[in-house]
């Protein structure tokens, strides 16, 4: 049975080289996604996976970096950083996994709200490009 320092070093892996099999195979199948932008938590693996993939596009990058984290028995909650487009973005990933390592919640926590509304923005951009392309 995996630790949680384990599940958030495959996690930590996956940000740094997003490989979108890994990222696949980390989610349960009835995983559920809470963003700051959507007001209803979105659930199930496809949905997860498509804003969690979406998000490596939108927030990651050369300036993105973790820069604290607290880890619980079966979760984590990780600080992040980015500068995008100028504009300094700090939140949090809330991480819950299960007994067999697979994330089954994933909560995204972003301020200030210049931020969020630009992460918004930038993210619904990307779930179209993402939903128009074959699987």
């Amino acid at each position: 049975m995996p630790t949680a320092a384990d599940n958030l070093a495959r996690w930590h892996a996956h940000v740094k080289q997003p490989d979108h099999q890994a990222l696949w195979d980390m989610l349960h199948s009835d995983a559920v996604f809470e963003s700051p932008v959507v007001h209803t938590p979105q659930r199930g693996r496809d949905i997860v996976f498509k804003y969690l993939a979406s998000a490596d596009k939108v927030l990651g990058g050369e300036s993105f970096t973790y820069t604290r984290e607290w880890l619980g028995p079966d979760s984590a909650i990780i600080e992040f950083e980015n500068v995008i487009n100028g504009i300094k973005v700090n939140g949090i990933d809330m991480i819950t996994w299960n007994a067999d390592g697979q994330i089954t919640h994933f909560k995204v926590m972003v301020r200030p709200l210049k931020a969020i509304q630009m992460v918004h923005q930038m993210m619904g951009e990307m779930l179209l490009k993402t939903a128009s392309q074959p699987a």
